[in-house]
């Protein structure tokens, strides 16, 4: 979704607050008005001059007075006071002198950070600042017609005071409410993506399930199902519930689904049910023999 010029002021009274929010239970987790995570006004905005284009609310804006403003800068920057609105459904910044301004999508935030940046107005002091990087359009087919704006904001004066300094705690708010909004609005799931998702699963080499063979992969198919189709020795377990379908009272084998090999023969031994002198004539022949402390371990025999 593309970035949405506005043209009303808009108002805390258009959002939940935060606070209420999550101090009650909402009627309705659908629609209401989005709920306000953040909102500052007097905030700083910079952006480069070749970029004040690409932002409808950098009307006429005013060069920074520190370094001296060229023609011939390219890394000439411009600045316009802002109000931020960063709520659960877009990221809003209104310009008042503009009387203009733009909600944007997270999606179009494709990187930001804490910067610290030049005071326009005394030579070697910094500020704490949001960084952002924003892709205003998706590009298309041409990777070099993508629209990156970068875009710095710096807090502006404490309340009741004209005085501007530095202030990394409404910085790191600033940050974080940006990052909470980030993460409730994730990047939407590109085709090609389905597309990969669409053979993320468990696959069989040969048709033995009636499954559909992979694009470019001859022979190699993948389930159709919740569960792989069925395959020789897929049989399940032996439980409690079910043993009577194996085995009779007097523990003979009697048959049902049983694990096969891939002739579709049972293997050797299967369905037999080995004596007692048998299991331990092996184990003596295998150094268990029921001899010391190992054959008063044992349990004995009862009838």
């Amino acid at each position: 979704m593309p970035p949405t010029i506005i043209r009303s002021t808009p108002s805390v009274l258009d959002y939940t607050a935060l606070s209420d929010y999550q101090s009650q239970t909402p009627e309705t987790f659908h629609g209401g008005n989005p709920v306000l995570h953040y909102h500052a006004t007097g905030v700083l905005a910079r952006v480069y001059r070749s970029q004040c284009d690409s932002l409808a609310f950098f009307s006429d804006p005013a060069p920074l007075s520190f370094p001296e403003p060229s023609v011939d800068n390219p890394d000439e920057k411009c600045e316009q006071v802002v109000d931020l609105f960063i709520n659960s459904e877009n990221f809003t910044i209104y310009s008042p002198k503009a009387q203009c301004g733009l909600s944007l999508p997270y999606p179009t935030i494709t990187l930001h950070a804490i910067k610290k940046v030049q005071n326009t107005a005394v030579q070697g002091e910094e500020y704490p600042s949001v960084y952002l990087q924003l892709e205003l359009s998706d590009g298309g087919e041409d990777d070099e017609s993508y629209d990156t704006v970068e875009l710095t904001l710096i807090p502006g004066p404490k309340p009741g005071t004209d005085k501007n300094e530095p202030q990394p705690e409404e910085t790191k708010k600033m940050f974080e409410a940006i990052s909470e909004c980030s993460n409730l609005n994730p990047d939407p799931v590109e085709e090609d993506d389905e597309d990969e998702d669409e053979y993320d699963k468990i696959v069989f080499e040969g048709d033995i399930g009636g499954g559909e063979e992979i694009p470019g992969l001859p022979g190699v198919y993948a389930s159709t199902g919740d569960l792989p189709p069925s395959m020789p020795g897929s049989s399940g377990w032996i439980t409690a519930d079910n043993v009577h379908e194996y085995f009779d009272e007097e523990g003979n084998w009697i048959g049902g689904e049983v694990a096969e090999g891939a002739n579709g023969e049972l293997g050797e031994g299967a369905g037999r049910v080995r004596g007692r002198e048998e299991v331990e004539a092996e184990e003596e022949a295998n150094g268990h023999g029921g001899q010391g402390e190992d054959a008063e371990a044992k349990r004995a025999r009862t009838e």
